[in-house]
């Protein structure tokens, strides 16, 4: 880590943001207190959390692949840190029901974890760290094994609770739209350093490094030759492929916008949409992002090789920081 400064507001959902390795879970381990940091301090609610143990934290982690006791029920999962506690076994029952209710699983109180899906199972392990009624819950991967579907149905169904429960969820991720879909604010985190800090639409629409642009969703950087001829000023900046349009090479170009020519280099069909690669000269590819309301695969595919001329607003151009 290096020089990492976070402030994490009580009852936000954050999420840390970045490439494996990039330094992101080591922080969260930080957090947690399973590993101590060597320089600098973590405070917990305003004290000091260094010397504190794990269990003497207010804090709670969700991992990633569920760390389910295998031999117990589903409630006995759940109920283990109450168990440890010594809380009564009447307050116990009903704090389990209460947290499977939460989580949607009223009926599987006597499974076992093997007999459970992966997206039950999931949510166990959410039940088994919520029912604790921590004031911070970490959050480590805890989508990253299961499919699409599943994922971003549990996106917001994790969004939902935490705004239920108003606590504070800290989230890694190394998954952008998941990022973005989710928190209230997230840091981006590269190489042991926070690039950018800021609302998803902040780290969206207004990167603060070439980092960020090109890891968070996917984005166009124009420097150089090309952003003079484009601007009129060589400043590098980004602008996103879903601000752009395709035109017909000889099209007028709209007041106010930027425009370059060029022919398409390659075309990947993705169903609802098609995300075009252009080729406009200078050694730059620029990508253009097109909802399909009327065009088929067959339709976009026989685009490759045809010219065409980009077209965007100009507001759409954002300039790119040299640093957090």
């Amino acid at each position: 880590m290096d020089g990492v400064s976070l402030q994490i507001r009580d009852g936000e959902f954050f999420a840390l943001l970045g490439p494996s390795g990039s330094g992101k879970t080591t922080c969260l381990r930080l957090i947690a207190g399973f590993d101590r940091p060597t320089a600098g301090s973590i405070e917990l609610f305003g004290a000091p959390a260094d010397r504190l143990p794990p269990y003497e934290r207010d804090v709670n982690t969700v991992f990633q692949d569920y760390a389910l006791f295998p031999h117990m029920t589903v409630a006995d999962n759940v109920a283990y840190g109450l168990a440890v506690r010594k809380v009564p076994r009447p307050e116990r029952d009903e704090r389990v029901a209460q947290a499977l209710d939460l989580v949607r699983l009223p009926g599987v109180a006597g499974r076992k974890p093997a007999q459970l899906s992966g997206g039950q199972r999931q949510r166990v392990a959410l039940a088994r760290a919520l029912v604790n009624r921590p004031r911070v819950l970490l959050l480590d991967e805890p989508l990253g094994a299961l499919d699409l579907k599943l994922r971003q149905q549990m996106q917001v169904e994790l969004k939902a609770i935490q705004e239920r429960l108003r606590i504070t969820f800290v989230h890694v991720t190394h998954d952008q739209e998941e990022a973005l879909a989710m928190s209230n604010r997230l840091a981006v985190f590269n190489q042991g350093r926070v690039e950018q800090v800021g609302t998803p639409a902040e780290v969206y629409e207004s990167p603060a490094t070439p980092f960020v642009a090109d890891f968070v969703g996917v984005s166009n950087l124009v420097r150089g030759a090309l952003a003079e001829a484009v601007t009129g000023s060589p400043a590098e900046f980004t602008v996103r492929p879903e601000k752009i349009r395709l035109l017909e090479p000889a099209a007028p170009v709209p007041a106010g916008c930027c425009t370059v020519d060029g022919r398409i280099h390659d075309v990947v069909y993705l169903g609802p949409h098609t995300r075009y690669r252009v080729d406009v000269g200078r050694d730059t590819l620029l990508s253009v992002l097109e909802q399909n309301r009327e065009r088929t695969s067959g339709d976009v595919q026989a685009a490759r090789g045809r010219a065409v001329r980009l077209a965007w607003a100009r507001e759409a151009n954002r300039p790119v920081g040299s640093g957090p």
